[in-house]
């Protein structure tokens, strides 16, 4: 038997909150104001069209990656398990939810580790940046990466969440020097990723200036962290707390734009509200690398590996089609004026 803890209660509540409750943010990502250019007469073959690229050394066969979501616990052991083997057959990426639980619990260190099932993906680590304030430092850092023999390490930023939680971490001052040392000194890529919420202008310019090599916008538009903790609020007050902010964040095209604008240098993984191929062809012909999703995945593992590998070849079959009436037979060629504002 597990020991429950106070993080692995939360990490717990957070599946099934995820698996049962409607947090849908009430923003949308920003996806329905573009469209893209269809061509009657696109003059390649479907077979001649090839999603495949190569990021952070390591070629995937679609721009596609299966956010960080969990870890702590059984459940999340074997969802950590399902998602990793797909990931491993159709050549895409992923990473694993936040590993504070494993650092502070090395007995549960077993439930990120996916490289038994994963030997080549491309696979990214996750902390909290704002653990750099509270102790943590290169050392844990080094040793999430280790754990998992992660390709990158994903920081990621979740202000309104820590603020939301009655157990949250929100002494935020000085935390960006903090992620400029880890970046400077990490073995690594650093990716700096939001939950929900997107970066300002401000947040991305402090972000690249601090040497992140790439930026998960992570904007409005999926999932609403304040309302899964809405579900996980003890008191009313707290719940009408957390519901106040069910329309809080920057949507997800907007914060790509953000990005091409205050950062072009950046790599930006696009995420928040991505549901499909054809959300994920978008935000590549924005300026993207790569599309993340989470919800869907995680509701598909939480059925079968069937259900998951099916969502996967879904997803790259509506990329790989997009491509195809846009006359696209690659990805540089999708981000060639093929997409327009309405």
């Amino acid at each position: 038997m597990e020991e429950v803890t106070p993080i692995g209660n939360r990490k717990s509540d957070h599946i099934r909150i995820n698996l049962q409750e409607d947090v849908q943010s009430k923003l949308t990502a920003g996806l329905e104001t573009y469209h893209f250019v269809h061509h009657a007469l696109p003059e390649i073959n479907l077979d001649e069209v090839d999603p495949g690229f190569d990021f952070f050394g390591k070629h995937l066969a679609a721009p596609i990656l299966i956010s960080g979501m969990t870890g702590g616990t059984s459940e999340a052991a074997h969802i950590n398990q399902v998602l990793a083997e797909v990931a491993e057959t159709s050549h895409i990426a992923m990473g694993v939810g936040s590993q504070r639980i494993a650092l502070e619990q090395p007995e549960l260190a077993d439930t990120f580790k996916v490289r038994n099932v994963a030997p080549s993906i491309l696979l990214f680590a996750n902390l909290g940046a704002i653990q750099l304030n509270y102790g943590y430092g290169l050392d844990e850092c080094q040793r999430a990466v280790e754990m998992i023999e992660a390709d990158a390490l994903v920081l990621h930023f979740n202000a309104l969440q820590e603020a939301i939680q009655n157990e949250g971490n929100t002494h935020f001052a000085g935390l960006i020097s903090k992620v400029e040392a880890i970046c400077s000194t990490l073995t690594v890529p650093v990716i700096a990723k939001e939950v929900g919420w997107g970066f300002s202008n401000d947040d991305i310019s402090l972000l690249a200036n601090a040497g992140i090599s790439a930026i998960d916008v992570a904007g409005a538009g999926g999932t609403s962290w304040s309302q899964v903790e809405m579900h996980r609020a003890k008191s009313e007050d707290r719940q009408e707390l957390a519901a106040a902010f069910s329309d809080w964040g920057i949507p997800t095209a907007e914060v790509i734009e953000h990005v091409l604008l205050s950062a072009p240098r950046l790599k930006i993984i696009a995420s928040g509200g991505l549901r499909n191929g054809v959300d994920i062809a978008k935000c590549l012909a924005l300026g993207a690398s790569l599309g993340g999703m989470a919800s869907p995945f995680l509701k598909a593992a939480s059925q079968s590996i069937e259900a998951t590998m099916r969502l996967v070849s879904l997803t790259i079959e509506e990329l790989r089609i997009c491509m195809f009436a846009t006359a696209s037979k690659n990805l540089n060629e999708l981000g060639q004026g093929k997409l327009v504002k309405t």
